[in-house]
């Protein structure tokens, strides 16, 4: 894999391929990138072509967005469109999703790099590294209206009060099903979690087809996992940040998980990347996945045979209720070592004045934090032209409501950011599903984990 490096110069765009650093450990990143002192990852650099060259520079990090369309209007229209106003030469570099903690823990390491860093879930690890974003909030609310509480619960630290990132948007995770398939088996559209079971264990048994829901050290499946927890009843913390997962709900979630990767799946998923999935159920091969709109969408794009049997539903029911979590949760950060701090914070509020082209620009991948910002989204998503049928993506009106944060029911921490990108909660399922050990063990260990991040977290005032 390799990731896009981007260079945004007024009316022209230059690419390089650079390899993916895929070590989740955030130590040892640290010290690998102190130990090539960052030489091969920043090497961008701008040189003015003539008298009349922009003044400012303001370099943004983000990733390759899985909807081109996006990149494609936010490098080529829109930074360039607000570099010319505001007199900037912006850069933007795109990584792999891989990348992406990579590359933050070398720029903390170094004090040095970008001035706006996008992370793809909460990254309140970084709080003492950033700036206070209240501002930004406080300037986008008075402009647009309140943002969803899922911005909140996800970029601000209660116990400090700080925000340690601004949220511009978040994508919905659908049920993403083959409908011709559920058809086959009588099976009605998915309403439960229980539906995915039985119908995925009829699917698997006449036709060879497994479900497809990752149990690997990756993003879909931290957030996968977390869903199912949540309809459960359990959790990793409650509202006071104190750590609850040892309990009779957190059990059978994992009960559950064996049964459906033991009657529903196959040992591939233990080794999927985030791409997984959307590659598989474009090519046929799984029944069921937990996904964005991306899969429907590069089918549809891409004129892929099959997509318009693919259908989406809404959160799934559990035992205990219906919720999701978001797929993915935008945020960025201002460093508080970025060379560019006002041009950060008023790129940011500019933006989110034109969220609804971002919004179109994504094919409603992006969803707005700021829901003023997108007055007329209900009629957008009832009626796309793409769809199939026209009305395919309307689900995501509900779904928008169901979705939830990273340290739900609490607000998301540093200790719940380091238990999501260490994988804490992906092992846990994974070896309660292999068998590698009981749901009672597999849990038990995971508890473990937890509170020593929890202990160390709140010793530092962060929890």
């Amino acid at each position: 894999m390799t990731d896009q490096i981007k260079q945004v110069y007024p009316g022209q765009v230059h690419s390089t391929a650079i390899a993916a650093d895929t070590d989740a450990d955030r130590r040892r990143l640290i010290q690998a990138a102190a130990a090539v002192g960052l030489a091969a990852g920043f090497g961008s650099l701008v040189l003015p072509r003539n008298a009349h060259a922009a003044k400012k520079t303001l370099k943004i990090l983000q990733w390759n967005h899985f909807v081109p369309g996006y990149d494609k209007w936010f490098d080529n229209t829109y930074v360039k469109e607000w570099g010319q106003k505001n007199d900037t030469e912006v850069i933007v570099d795109h990584v792999g999703i891989p990348a992406l903690s990579t590359r933050a823990a070398a720029e903390v390491s170094a004090q040095k790099g970008h001035d706006l860093f996008m992370f793809l879930s909460p990254p309140p690890v970084y709080e003492e590294q950033v700036i206070d974003h209240r501002e930004i909030y406080e300037e986008c609310q008075r402009k647009h209206g309140k943002p969803v509480p899922l911005a909140v619960k996800s970029t601000l630290n209660p116990k400090t009060k700080k925000y340690f990132a601004f949220s511009d948007s978040f994508v919905p995770d659908p049920i993403n099903y083959r409908k011709d398939l559920w058809d086959e088996v009588g099976m009605p559209a998915p309403d439960s979690w229980d539906d995915v079971l039985n119908a995925g264990r009829k699917i698997k048994q006449k036709r060879n087809i497994p479900v497809g829901i990752g149990l690997s050290a990756e993003l879909d499946t931290a957030m996968a996992m977390r869903t199912i927890l949540f309809a459960y009843g359990g959790s990793i913390q409650d509202e006071h940040s104190m750590v609850v997962l040892n309990s009779k709900n957190t059990l059978e979630a994992l009960k559950y998980v064996k049964a459906l990767y033991q009657e529903t799946m196959t040992p591939e998923v233990l080794a999927w990347d985030p791409s997984s999935n959307n590659r598989a159920m474009l090519a046929g091969k799984i029944s069921l996945c937990l996904n964005a709109i991306s899969i429907t969408r590069e089918g549809e794009n891409k004129n892929i045979p099959g997509t318009p049997d693919i259908w989406l539903t809404q959160a799934l029911q559990g035992p205990v209720r219906r919720i999701a979590m978001e797929h993915v949760m935008d945020c960025y950060v201002i460093w508080k070592f970025a060379e560019n701090i006002g041009g950060a914070k008023k790129f940011l509020v500019d933006y989110i004045d034109n969220f609804r082209q971002g919004f179109l620009g994504s094919e409603f991948y992006n969803f707005p934090c700021f829901p003023g910002t997108v007055p007329d989204l209900q009629k957008l998503i009832a009626d796309d032209p793409k769809a199939q049928p026209h009305d395919k993506y309307k689900v995501l009106g509900t779904l928008m409501n169901q979705a939830t944060n990273v340290g739900y029911p609490g607000y998301a921490n540093a200790a719940t950011d380091e238990i999501f990108n260490t994988w804490v909660l992906n092992t846990m399922f994974a070896k309660a599903a292999t068998g590698d050990e009981t749901p009672e063990n597999a849990m038990r260990q995971a508890e473990v984990a937890c509170k020593q991040i929890f202990a160390k977290w709140r010793e530092r005032g962060l929890v």
